[in-house]
């Protein structure tokens, strides 16, 4: 390996950046791209300025701890807010939103349905057709309370 290296001299370097990034296309994440930088920022470094293979070795160690940092306070930056938070949390996206029951809430327990769905629900016991507003939701189970008539 040490061979390669000092016969390859500063095209090693850029080989294992080239490696490097085509793997980042094939892996997930962002990780292996900052080390294809470092790599090739390495061979850069070793075709301005004669070094040892040893050398090289710790610039290209240094240059991708560097990279990974700057890497990471790029994209903790660069972080979007989503327009729909609770994509994922079909129950929460019913906080504060007021529904008629259909059926009665009795013993502490009852279902709901909104739209085309019966959702478990718990709260104080109430007739049906009493307007309650959803207060926390727990997975499938919607906690609500009534909604007073003003």
């Amino acid at each position: 390996m040490t061979t390669l290296l000092g016969s390859l001299g500063h095209w090693s370097w850029f080989i294992v950046g080239a490696v490097l990034l085509g793997l980042e296309i094939i892996a997930p994440g962002t990780f292996l791209l900052w080390f294809g930088l470092g790599a090739l920022a390495t061979g850069v470094l070793a075709l301005a300025l004669p070094m040892s293979w040893q050398m090289q070795m710790l610039i290209f160690v240094a240059l991708a701890i560097i990279s990974v940092i700057i890497g990471r306070k790029i994209y903790a930056r660069a972080s979007v807010d989503s327009d729909d938070p609770f994509l994922n949390q079909r129950a929460a996206r019913f906080l504060g939103q007021t529904f008629t029951l259909g059926e009665p809430l009795e013993n502490g327990k009852g279902r709901l349905r909104i739209d085309d769905t019966y959702w478990r629900i718990t709260g104080p016991d109430c007739p049906a057709e009493t307007r309650v507003k959803i207060t926390s939701a727990d997975g499938a189970l919607l906690t609500v309370e009534p909604v007073l008539a003003e």
